[in-house]
């Protein structure tokens, strides 16, 4: 027989209610809801956010009530949606807040019936009756002065309560939408009233200052109490601090001690209040005279503490005195935009905030991360500082009025204000919901691991599924689509209006003024903002699809940008290269496409005056700038493959000119990849080093080979010598820099039946035409090819053979020679000669036994004279990277002193490298370790710097210069952290300054 279906329960169980705790059977069995008569109140229960939560703290108000009390709320919940809304939503939103109300559930009566919100004069009055707080005796309708009748901890525990079931009401009213059909409270309304508890508070604080302080009669100071930050600006947070700033007369001790106590008091019973926002920050007076604060932001105000000044209001205290202190301020707001330092103080600050926010938590962290709150009020009051003066709309305090603001100025679109006005409110009420579930200041999401905390969140923010996704699933997608939109902020905020006002590609668009235009661009950190604007009309002219293509890419561009060191160079950079590519189809369409391309161009645009000019010759390497596989492809070329093009590609000529020309362009494309590699941070010094080293060595011998191929043919029969050339000083010990000549000696002998006399005229022949085809003029970089360090110098021929090398080394040559020597390596021409010049100064450069003592001193009194004449007129020995203290030089002057005197004994010092030399220095223990270190240490970070210099300034440079925009650039090529000039110049000197003491030790041993 079959058994007829059982009717489903109209009673919803636990599963169904979202209940998952075991107690939960019990505790609605406790509340007598497992009943026909109770299904509304379950379902009500189980929207809240977690409504095991609301469950388990019902039972403690039950259990606190008493039978009586129970029944009356009970009944007023089964008839009152309001008040279950209201009730159900703080109590599965905030265990703080179901604390608070369990602890005293007659409190529950403040939610039922038709609740409002109390005004600011109710508030106010409900604190100041908490503590029986009556006018003092100096207070008027402009000094909220108040003296409490209760005083020390009592007081506190009277405003801490009063103040915490202000917050519960207003949580409750929040919240109700997540359990009932409700009204839902917009963000600024919920702004509005936690600022105005805020003042109300602080009122209550100091009446009991006042009080404490002052107990026996009138308050004899005028006390303004200045809200800033979020409650200066009325868009204040559940849990915050509150930043004030005080200014009394007269601003004696009794005027600290007053404040000071208002502070404790406050910080006791309410919130933090910090007075940190003051001049001259925790190291300055809490209080001063209303002229001692005009006085400091006359003469000391940073440019960060304007815009601070920008959300100032008189909040409580004297409200006269708090108003003059507006009026007198305020409007230095309006020209901190002319300071000099604006632009860099503005990004350095903008760097300190995301420096602040460990990497691991910066996708989690809503306030200070990426796409977060402080990206927005960060643009937001940055456009109010530009265009405020001009445009006294623009002088609001909250974040959603300035946009309002700033859009219907025309300064930003509509669309884009409404959106940025809409993911930053979202991003707030998250804020919210995570500091009410325990009043704790919190911003940061539950790790991705933590489902039940995500979850919780997503239905205590009202999150509902889309029919794709569940609640937990829809908070995850407008988390990352609001942080999206927000990260693109400063291309939407700054960089439309500007292209609608010279594109004017959107009809409809309402673009910024020229003057204003020309702010806009200053603020960013243009020099010269009307030849920027010129660029952009340039780039953007005409109706052409380039033209849309370039507006469209423009915003974001520019952004990067205005990161750089120098934008305004790297605007028109950006722009001659744009119009050297003007027919190339790819170029475009790479730059929209690949967005990493577009990015490391703008950096390297921006930060180099090298790379331009490579980049317009050479624009293939753009497409190196592209992610592959592995990271950017530019890093998956082997240098010893370019040196194989280089003299394949010139073979294919017969006449030398243009084999060196094809030789050139392929060097032209491999200086362009690894100036732009360097720029990036994405090679260390050492691949720096070697990547200049082998282009510059298959350059030479690409022209050696071409030369003589081409001598031959015009013989018509074999070269009467091979040649050798032999690299000396930084090209021998695969060390060149960007700004580097090629130090070389040329070696021949002459081929077996071959007249000498004839051999080594045709060898010096060659020579020369090599040098003179390297060193006609060109736009590259120079190739120059320098022969000085050959026997006789610049008086000796320029190529000798073999014997004749070895006869001079071993009857002529000085001290000097033989340490030049240490560096000679065979770079190309015959490998045999080149072998066997080598093994020759062997006996000449690892002397048997090492030097002698005389050659010692020999070698001591030429570096004393190279300290003493060599450095240029009116260079920093400080700040000189090759010839300074602690420069290269010195460290290599140093190795290779070492070599020299114990070379014969540790065949590791038989090495061209200086770094690999100290390497064997250290492992021989010829030096402690923490000195090879330092000289490591130094001759690296002079490398750095010495190329990032040649990379900014376009041209060999080896002196530092000052603090300055050119500095910032070079500490930033360097990738010093942060970009940071100073620090930069301190660490190098530091650096060096150490090393130095290793070398005098070395030297005077």
């Amino acid at each position: 027989m079959v058994k007829p279906p059982t009717a489903r329960s109209t009673i919803p169980g636990v599963g169904r209610l979202g209940l998952v705790e075991p107690t939960a059977p019990a505790e609605l069995a406790a509340l007598d809801w497992v009943n026909t008569d109770s299904v509304e109140l379950l379902w009500s229960l189980s929207r809240a956010a977690n409504a095991d939560l609301a469950l388990r703290t019902l039972v403690r108000v039950k259990d606190a009530l008493g039978a009586e009390g129970w029944a009356e709320l009970d009944a007023e919940l089964r008839t009152d949606t309001g008040l279950r809304g209201r009730l159900f939503g703080i109590l599965g939103a905030s265990t703080a807040l179901g604390d608070h109300l369990a602890a005293e559930p007659q409190r529950w009566t403040m939610l039922r019936g038709r609740v409002e919100l109390p005004t600011k004069q109710q508030l106010v009055d409900e604190l100041l009756a908490s503590v029986g707080a009556v006018p003092d005796g100096s207070a008027s309708p402009t000094n909220l002065v108040y003296r409490a009748a209760v005083t020390g901890p009592e007081a506190v525990q009277a405003l801490r309560s009063t103040y915490r079931n202000q917050m519960m009401l207003l949580a409750a009213m929040d919240l109700a939408a997540i359990v009932e059909n409700e009204p839902v409270i917009p963000y600024q309304v919920v702004g509005h009233q936690l600022s105005d508890m805020a003042d109300a508070a602080l009122t209550a604080a100091l009446s009991v200052a006042v009080a404490t302080i002052h107990p026996d009669g009138p308050c004899p100071i005028r006390l303004a109490v200045i809200a800033m930050g979020k409650c200066g600006a009325r868009e204040l947070n559940y849990v915050s601090d509150v930043d004030v700033v005080f200014v009394a007369e007269p601003a004696d001790s009794s005027a600290s001690r007053l404040a000071g106590e208002m502070m404790r008091i406050g910080t006791s019973a309410f919130f933090e209040v910090d007075a940190a926002l003051r001049p001259e920050g925790k190291r300055g007076e809490l209080v001063r005279t209303l002229d001692s604060h005009v006085a400091y932001y006359e003469r000391w105000a940073k440019t960060w503490e304007f815009q601070a000044l920008l959300k100032a209001r008189p909040a409580t205290g004297d409200l006269a005195l708090g108003q003059d202190y507006h009026d007198a301020l305020n409007p230095k707001v309006w020209t901190a935009a002319e300071r000099e330092d604006f632009v860099p103080e503005v990004q350095a600050m903008r760097r300190r905030v995301e420096e602040m926010v460990p990497p691991e938590l910066r996708e989690r962290e809503i306030k200070l991360g990426r796409g977060s709150l402080r990206d927005v009020e960060f643009a937001v009051q940055l456009l109010q500082l530009v265009h405020g003066r001009a445009d006294e709309s623009l002088r609001v305090q909250s974040t959603i009025d300035a946009l309002t603001a700033l859009a219907a100025g025309g300064y930003i679109g509509r669309d884009d204000a409404a959106n940025l006005a809409a993911s930053y409110e979202f991003l707030r009420l998250i804020e919210h919901r995570l500091q009410l579930q325990k009043l704790k200041r919190t911003h940061t999401l539950p790790p991705a691991d933590d489902e039940e905390g995500l979850r919780w969140l997503a239905r205590a923010a009202h999150m509902r599924p889309d029919g794709r996704l569940d609640s937990l699933g829809v908070l995850n997608a407008e988390v990352k689509r609001n942080a999206l939109r927000i990260r693109r902020l400063h291309a939407k905020l700054f960089y439309r209006p500007l292209l609608d006002s010279v594109a004017r590609l959107d009809k409809e668009a309402l673009g910024l003024t020229p003057d204003a235009a020309v702010r806009q661009l200053a603020a960013l950190g243009y020099s010269a903002p009307e030849n920027a604007l010129g660029h952009l009309k340039a780039l953007t002219s005409g109706a052409s699809r380039k033209g849309r293509i370039q507006a469209l890419l423009l915003p974001t561009l520019l952004e990067w940008l205005s990161d750089t060191p120098d934008p305004d160079a790297g605007l028109l950079a950006y722009r001659r290269l744009s119009d050297a590519l003007m027919d190339a189809e790819w170029y475009l369409r790479l730059l929209r496409d690949e967005g990493a391309v577009a990015k490391r161009l703008m950096i390297i645009l921006g930060s180099s005056a090298y790379l331009p000019d490579l980049l317009i010759k050479a624009p293939d390497v753009l497409r190196t700038f592209a992610d592959g596989p592995n990271g950017p492809r530019m890093l998956d070329v082997d240098p010893q493959d370019v040196a194989r093009g280089i003299l394949a590609s010139s073979a294919r000529y017969d006449d030398p000119a243009r084999a060196v020309a094809a030789a050139r362009s392929l060097r032209r494309h491999e200086l362009a990849r690894v100036a732009s590699a360097d720029v990036l941070g994405l090679l260390d010094v050492p691949q720096v080093c070697r990547a200049l080293s082998s282009v510059w060595t298959a350059v030479l011998g690409a022209a050696l080979d071409a030369v003589v191929r081409a001598s031959e043919a015009e013989l018509g029969d074999e070269a009467p010598a091979t040649i050798a050339v032999i690299g000396m000083g930084r090209l021998g010990g695969s060390e060149l820099g960007y700004g580097s000549d090629a130090d070389v000696l040329f070696v021949c002998e002459p081929r077996p039946g071959a007249d000498e006399t004839r051999a080594v005229k045709w060898a010096n022949m060659v020579a020369d035409r090599v040098r003179t085809l390297l060193g006609a003029p060109s736009t590259d970089p120079p190739l120059e090819v320098d022969t000085g360090l050959r026997p006789e110098g610049r008086n000796g021929p320029v190529v000798r053979t073999l014997g004749s090398y070895q006869a001079y080394y071993r009857q002529w040559a000085q001290a000097w020679e033989f340490q030049a020597l240490l560096r000679a390596n065979a770079v190309t021409g015959d490998a045999d000669l080149g072998h066997r010049f080598l093994t020759m100064i062997d006996e000449f450069r690892y002397p048997e036994g090492g030097v002698t003592e005389s050659v010692v001193r020999e070698i001591r009194r030429i570096k004393a004279r190279v300290d003493s004449e060599r450095l240029p007129r009116g260079a920093d020995p400080a700040t000189h990277t090759k010839l300074g203290r602690g420069g290269l030089a010195d460290i290599e002057w140093t190795v290779q002193l070492m070599q020299l005197r114990h070379a014969d004994e540790v065949p590791g010092l038989h090495n061209t490298s200086t770094l690999e030399t100290l390497d064997a220095i250290g492992g021989a223990e010829l030096l402690a370790e923490t000195d090879v270190e330092l000289l490591r240490e130094s001759w690296l970070t002079a490398t750095k710097a010495r190329n990032a210099l040649v990379l900014v300034r376009g041209k060999p440079v080896d002196q530092l210069p000052g603090p300055g925009r050119v500095l910032s650039a070079v500490a930033q090529v360097a990738g010093w952290p942060g970009g940071d000039a100073n620090e930069f110049l301190d660490n190098y000197m530091r650096v060096t300054r150490r090393a130095k003491a290793v070398v005098e030790r070395v030297f005077g041993a």
